[in-house]
């Protein structure tokens, strides 16, 4: 993290207001120094994440991003698993993972944060720099908490 948090957990405790997802997200890219992000949530009937917000995403993919099944991709891979799944370089990755039109992002470091409450899933993080990279265990946990905080802002 190169930044304060404060912002984000600033949006997520106001209450009355409904989430500004694109602030939200350009808050979190800021404080994690990403420079690609998506939030989706959980529909809970059709069990598939819904885009919020996105920044950083070429436009060709966004049809493939709208909507996304648990299990496909990074974003379902993380709601599946129910934890955190991250890839040190995106355009080398042969793990399977991650679906080939991911690396139309030119990303390379990036981690998909499943948004729980108590137990519960909610919706996925995923975030991304340009550069090959690993998210540091702390960093890790404190996404952990901001998708904690997120799911608390969702069911409330």
């Amino acid at each position: 993290m190169t930044s304060d948090i404060k912002p984000i957990f600033a949006i997520l405790t106001d209450e009355g207001s409904a989430i500004d997802w694109n602030r939200l997200l350009t808050e979190i890219l800021n404080a994690f120094d990403c420079s690609t992000g998506s939030i989706h949530t959980l529909d809970q009937d059709s069990q598939l994440l819904h885009l919020k917000a996105y920044q950083g995403i070429p436009e060709l993919l966004l049809p493939k991003m709208t909507l996304i099944p648990i299990g496909k991709g990074m974003a379902g891979v993380a709601a599946e698993r129910k934890r955190p799944v991250q890839i040190c370089n995106l355009q080398t990755d042969e793990s399977g993972v991650a679906r080939p039109s991911a690396k139309e992002t030119k990303v390379e470091g990036s981690i998909a944060v499943p948004l729980m409450l108590n137990g519960r899933l909610h919706g996925i993080l995923g975030i991304a720099k340009p550069v090959p990279y690993e998210f540091t265990p702390q960093e890790e946990e404190t996404l952990i908490e901001i998708g904690e905080a997120i799911s608390w802002k969702i069911v409330s």
